[in-house]
């Protein structure tokens, strides 16, 4: 009876490496896109933040044993550049940024582009019919998707004119941006009929640049929704059959902070439990 179980356990040991096997081969033929603007003094922040992105020089060159060293640090704000924004951001008492769990800030994605709109209104806000146009095409939104909003001005970083609609700093140039976000009855429209886990775009708010209550912000939020903001490359992205990885840096009770994230346009990842 032993020897009956010792082969068994054997034979399961096996199926899991080939299940394993199999998996990696499937994740090794994943095409991946980099969906992040690199962080620098070139990356933009909301105009009326007092600092952006800088970076010192703490020793860089050959050091008095004779090899070569460097090492830097850097400041930046939670909220600018490729970000994620957490729930608390913007919604009393929901999750800080290291709540948020892996299965959030990961998975199935879709690209809803809405670039022909976009570009011919700064302040475009995207509609319930935009995504259910969307899906008279591709499909009912899968439960617990990643939406991302293609609006077109991802191309316009990081020139704060074009992307922003205005270069002016500080207060004053609050009134001075214009470019497109998600309207906050489309914001309700997700929360009521669709089950997503996150949203995205390729501009600097889900709100639009003229939003001064930043009802989109309360409404998805409030669920315990996370948000990705100034999300680069989005027209590499098909429509649909993309695996998103969103991670950003993990800021204990965070309201945002800056993302690295990725996304396949390859085979989807093998579903777990499979």
């Amino acid at each position: 009876m032993k020897i009956i179980h010792i082969v068994l356990c054997i034979f399961l040991f096996s199926c899991q490496q080939v299940k394993n096997e199999n998996d990696r081969v499937s994740l090794n033929s994943f095409e991946w896109i980099d969906l992040t603007h690199p962080f620098s003094e070139k990356t933009l922040y909301w105009p009326n933040n007092p600092k952006g992105f800088t970076r010192d020089t703490l020793f860089e060159g050959m050091t008095d044993k004779g090899y070569y060293y460097s090492s830097f640090d850097f400041y930046a704000p939670e909220h600018g550049g490729t970000h994620l924004d957490a729930p608390v951001h913007f919604a009393q008492g929901k999750m800080t940024l290291d709540e948020l769990s892996l299965d959030q800030l990961t998975g199935e994605a879709v690209v809803i582009d809405v670039s022909a709109n976009a570009s011919n209104n700064r302040d475009y806000q995207i509609q319930v019919n935009d995504v259910t146009n969307w899906e008279k095409e591709h499909g009912t939104l899968k439960e617990n998707v990643i939406i991302l909003f293609h609006t077109g001005y991802g191309k316009f970083y990081p020139d704060a004119l074009t992307y922003f609609g205005t270069d002016k700093k500080g207060e004053e140039a609050l009134p001075f941006l214009h470019f497109p976000g998600i309207h906050p009855q489309l914001a309700e429209w997700l929360v009521k009929n669709r089950k997503i886990k996150a949203v995205g775009l390729d501009t600097p708010s889900i709100d639009y640049g003229q939003s001064t209550d930043f009802q989109t912000h309360r409404i998805l939020l409030a669920e315990n929704m996370p948000a990705f903001e100034n999300v680069a490359n989005l027209h590499l992205l098909p429509a649909q059959n993309i695996y998103v990885v969103a991670l950003p840096m993990l800021l204990k009770d965070g309201s945002g902070g800056p993302l690295r994230i990725i996304a396949s346009s390859g085979p989807l990842p093998p579903e777990r439990g499979n």
